[in-house]
């Protein structure tokens, strides 16, 4: 690991493959180019701390169920990144960054990431938080895993709700935090959990009633089209004057663009357990109704709403990767066309477009691996009959694709 630069606080981290790795680098992508993970197995056989092969037989090993060893290869790869970083890094501080656009620095990301799942799994959903908010520190700008659209998710599970009112407190003004479906329906619950508590002034927990009450009319209001999904899940029997309300039937579902029925199904395919509860479920019936009167009685508020779904247009590239990594069924069959045709591979899925490379691969690799990347390539003349790709040097000595 190297330090390129520190700016204002932050340091700016970035992983290098040695001459001897890149050479292992590229005996992984011919073994992934063969389509047989014995040729992996073979590899890590004689490179045993090879970090894309560790995560891509650790997907091989989960698909078969053997969550044991896939969980071993994880926390090689990250003993492996911990012997190699820089002595500045820092994990705990927020002020140390990696670009996701660097090739090198993908894989730290998704070990993290599979192993933060791993522990959620595990029933370690607190520890999981914490590997969140880690990854989320990476890059909060750009947030290439969006795990804004995850962390709703493990506050309720850890019951930090609190955390997550700040969070959504602090980014709303600057990150518009509100036209997350995750984060309209997750503020909502965590204001009526609150209300709930037994050691809470009276007082204080009729204010969070009335505040979860507001946000969560707001979110029906806002993304009708979680409802119905939600209770199915839930396997509750939404009412009849629900189900044929022009509202909230079908065609809430229908209407909805792309980019936001992605994000709806994300949201309902992995929260509705937090919905289960009965005292949830009466409170969210309550609301149900008041919106229906609100909707009948032609509040402006719903105008509104509708008017800012035409904002949805087309998810972006880190959200198409969050729902990949997810393998949220109800999410993955909403992704779009030009996703769903091309291979994901588990040691990087849909690689940025504008990816930076430190070294030369050889066009083999790259339309085998990296279809979309190289037709892009190929598209705009960078590839040359020698079959390696044209870079430059920027002022930092690093190779950057032209």
């Amino acid at each position: 690991m190297t330090l390129l630069q520190s700016k204002e606080g932050i340091q700016y981290f970035t992983f290098e493959h040695g001459r001897q790795y890149q050479q292992v680098q590229f005996k992984f992508l011919d073994a992934v180019e063969s389509m047989d993970p014995n040729n992996i197995v073979a590899l890590l056989q004689l490179n045993p701390y090879h970090i894309d092969s560790l995560l891509q037989l650790s997907d091989v090993c989960r698909i078969q169920e053997d969550q044991e060893m896939a969980r071993d290869l994880i926390e090689r790869a990250l003993y492996s990144f911990e012997c190699a970083c820089h002595p500045l890094f820092s994990l705990t501080s927020g002020t140390s960054r990696l670009d996701y656009l660097r090739t090198e620095n993908r894989a730290f990301y998704l070990a993290l990431y599979k192993h933060m799942m791993f522990l959620e799994k595990r029933g370690c959903p607190r520890t999981a938080l914490e590997y969140c908010k880690l990854i989320l520190s990476l890059d909060p700008d750009a947030d290439p895993l969006c795990m804004l659209l995850l962390i709703d998710f493990l506050t309720l599970r850890s019951r930090e709700y609190q955390y997550l009112l700040q969070l959504h407190q602090d980014l709303e003004v600057h990150r518009n935090l509100c036209l997350l479906p995750n984060f309209a329906f997750s503020t909502a619950l965590c204001h009526f959990h609150l209300s709930q508590q037994e050691d809470v002034d009276p007082e204080e927990s009729e204010k969070d009633r009335q505040k979860a009450d507001q946000m969560l009319e707001k979110a029906l209001i806002m993304f009708p089209g979680v409802l119905i999904p939600l209770l199915d899940l839930c396997t509750v029997q939404p009412d009849a004057r629900v189900s044929s309300h022009a509202f909230f039937g079908p065609k809430s579902q229908i209407g909805q663009p792309p980019a936001l029925a992605e994000l709806t199904a994300l949201y309902v395919g992995r929260t509705h357990s937090m919905w289960r509860e009965t005292a949830v479920m009466f409170w969210l019936e309550a609301s149900v109704k008041e919106v229906l009167r609100r909707v009948d009685a032609k509040d402006p508020l719903v105008d509104d709403c509708q008017n800012k779904k035409q904002r949805y247009k087309c998810a972006p590239r880190n959200i198409h990767r969050h729902v990949l990594l997810s393998e949220i069924k109800e999410a993955t069959s909403s992704l779009p066309l030009e996703v769903t045709s091309q291979p994901v591979m588990g040691f990087d899925p849909l690689p940025p477009l504008d990816s930076v490379m430190s070294y030369n691969l050889c066009l083999s690799h790259i339309v085998a691996v990296f279809p979309v990347f190289a037709a892009k390539l190929q598209s705009s003349g960078e590839f040359h009959g020698s079959g390696k790709m044209e870079v430059a040097g920027n002022s930092s000595g690093n190779l950057i694709v032209l």
